[in-house]
């Protein structure tokens, strides 16, 4: 009973010790199928999955999920904190039971002695002090100093780990909001071409490719490291992490196999280093089966049809298409380096991939705002003439997606 109680305990402290260790310090992708955390995630996303999935309303099921993240991020701690509590205690049960409590009854029997090791293993942790129990034993009392000791440091590294987190997400959500007004929400690789098919565009897609090329980086150290942010929803429902790094990844397939210019070069970059993060998180979750299932016979999101619209789309922009029948042969090879991951983890996250041409939407602000410079461009130049009345009509404000 003493050495079981030894080994349980042991086990307990080392287990969450290395888990911690693994998921807040170590800067790199954690290893181990019997992690604590990854046994959590797993017991605990999805049950949520399955209940969330019968909800027919979209915002409740939406809801679900952003709530998961954070309140995830609260019961892996607690969760830390109850197995360190029950290790220590049976360490204090595996001595004897030392203690002094006036209050304790039947102690005699292993539970009310076990009662009295989780109060102290508990106030202890917690680092609260209290006195009322007495230890009566040397190695107890230098046990006490020791969790005393992991106490401190685990408040320590939770007051460090949520800022880091929080920041991490802050710099992710940014460069997903500034792509609503560049790519439109959800984001679509037709439609931010489309937006860039002014005089000058290619610089500008050029640079929105290198900031891109730079976020998809900095995903893949800090989601690497803090796998949890992959779960934290975007404050917006149309969008999410994972389709604004899949648009951005169509566009540089549009541009690598159907466009000729300037941007053409930076979107090689920009795909390999996208690509790179979005394979590896895939790792994380385990989903090489998955992709390997979704690879053989993975849903076409561009079939025929689809890639005449896109055609049609592009068009309308000043950027150079190719024309050859052989375009959408290249453009299906460059969809094949990705989409399978991109599947898998949409369907593990519950987080749509965006399509390639948007749907058509009477309340895009950007389709507005273009009109009225266009209107103004015409007054200007003696073509249209001004009415007031006409150009106010339009101003109007819309809600947000």
């Amino acid at each position: 009973m003493q050495r079981a109680a030894i080994a349980a305990g042991v086990l307990c402290c080392l287990a969450v010790a290395l888990d911690a260790f693994q998921t807040i310090i170590l800067p790199r992708r954690p290893s181990g199928r019997l992690r604590i955390t990854r046994l959590f995630y797993l017991i605990t996303w999805h049950p949520l999955r399955a209940v969330a999935s019968r909800v027919r309303n979209r915002r409740v099921r939406e809801q679900l999920y952003s709530i998961y993240g954070p309140s995830s991020l609260i019961l892996l701690l607690a969760l830390w904190a109850l197995l360190l509590v029950v290790g220590f205690a049976l360490l204090y049960f595996a001595l004897g039971s030392p203690f002094q409590d006036a209050m304790a009854r039947q102690r005699d029997l292993p539970w009310g002695r076990m009662g009295t090791d989780l109060y102290v293993s508990g106030t202890t942790l917690f680092t609260l002090g209290l006195g009322d129990v007495l230890p009566l034993d040397p190695a107890v009392r230098l046990l006490i100093i020791v969790e005393s000791g992991v106490g401190l440091g685990f408040v320590a590294l939770v007051i460090s780990y949520l800022p880091v987190l929080y920041q991490s997400f802050s710099r992710r959500e940014v460069s997903i909001a500034l792509l609503d007004a560049r790519a439109g929400s959800p984001p679509t690789a037709a439609e931010l071409l489309r937006r860039h098919g002014f005089e000058g565009g290619e610089v500008a897609m050029s640079e929105l490719l290198a900031e891109w090329e730079r976020w998809s980086a900095e995903i893949l150290e800090s989601h690497i490291s803090y796998p949890l942010l992959c779960y934290y929803r975007s404050q917006h429902d149309n969008q999410s992490w994972l389709s604004a790094l899949v648009a951005v990844l169509d566009s540089c397939a549009l541009l690598i196999t159907l466009t000729e210019g300037d941007a053409t070069r930076q979107a090689q970059l920009t795909f390999a280093m996208a690509r790179h993060a979005l394979i590896d998180l895939g790792h994380v979750f385990s989903l090489e089966q998955r992709t390997r299932e979704l690879a053989e016979r993975c849903p076409d999101r561009l079939p025929a049809e689809g890639f005449g619209r896109l055609c049609e789309a592009l068009g309308e922009t000043s950027l150079r298409v190719c024309g050859d029948p052989a375009s959408m042969q290249r453009l299906r090879a460059m969809r094949a380096l990705y989409e399978p991951q991109a599947m898998a983890l949409a369907e593990y996250l519950r987080m749509p991939l965006p399509g390639w041409v948007p749907d058509p939407n009477a309340k895009d602000q950007w389709r507005n705002i273009e009109r009225l410079r266009r209107e103004a461009a015409a007054v200007l130049e003696g073509t249209l003439p001004l009415s007031h009345h006409a150009t106010a009509a339009h101003l109007h404000d819309e809600p947000h997606h």
